[in-house]
């Protein structure tokens, strides 16, 4: 079943894999975001109740959904890599853990910008905000421990197991509004049946989305890429692919 997937273990496959796959993300996430963000910021009619200052969800939303997806997609690889003893899935993780952790910061500092003019207050220790700012805090960690050892190895998988443990903060952060009694609004475009707003405003939402998405799958792609070449510059094909670009 799984035959497939097979060749792409090896590490110059991937990364051929990779290289072909970032121009098409990257272009379509410039196209989507321009579209999006165009249309969002310009064409949207404004919110009822929150006027013009609503506009910051389509940065906001996209990037505290992709936070968490992001860290599951971590968290995915770093089990792969346990149980299976892929050695790129400790390259993926070093790969996308900066992303994610930046995805949280922006989600952390738009949902900031977005709560002083509703809620009067930049912060407050809200069960979403301070669950997302755990989230931070496990991506920070990640990367920490995949740069405190010398040996690339066991840095490697103790950066996996934390990021392992760290899914059980997701449904927290997910289900937060509904568990405990909270500032934040509750679910709007991923409640099950019909979003809870028109559709000139949802239709926007989705394309900023998967410009975000693109966008993170583009600068991942570039991550893995320079992972594995560092992780295999030894390698013939490494040494090959160096002499290549010095012709050019």
């Amino acid at each position: 079943m799984w035959k497939w997937l097979h060749p792409y273990a090896n590490p110059e496959t991937t990364y051929q894999l990779s290289h072909r796959l970032v121009p098409w993300f990257t272009g379509l996430s410039g196209v989507l975001l321009t579209i999006g963000l165009a249309w969002a910021l310009l064409f949207t009619p404004p919110d009822y109740q929150q006027g013009d200052s609503f506009r910051i969800f389509y940065i906001h939303v996209p990037a505290a959904t992709l936070s968490m997806g992001i860290y599951l997609a971590m968290a995915i690889s770093a089990f792969c890599g346990m149980v299976w003893q892929l050695k790129l899935s400790d390259a993926a993780v070093a790969a996308i853990a900066p992303i994610g952790a930046v995805y949280t910061a922006i989600a952390l500092i738009t949902g900031a910008a977005w709560g002083k003019p509703m809620w009067g207050t930049w912060w407050v220790w809200d069960a979403r905000l301070t669950s997302e700012l755990v989230l931070l805090f496990l991506y920070l960690g990640v990367i920490a421990l995949n740069n405190a050892f010398d040996d690339r190895q066991m840095g490697g998988k103790a950066a996996g197991i934390l990021a392992m443990v760290g899914v059980i903060n997701l449904p927290i952060i997910k289900y937060s509004v509904e568990w405990w009694n909270t500032l934040h609004q509750g679910a709007t475009v991923s409640k099950l049946g019909k979003p809870a707003m028109s559709p000139e405003m949802f239709w926007p939402f989705v394309v900023c989305f998967l410009g975000f998405a693109f966008l993170a799958a583009a600068i991942g792609c570039l991550r893995f890429k320079s992972e594995i070449l560092l992780r295999n510059s030894t390698r013939p094909w490494v040494k090959q692919l160096i002499v290549n670009k010095q012709e050019l």
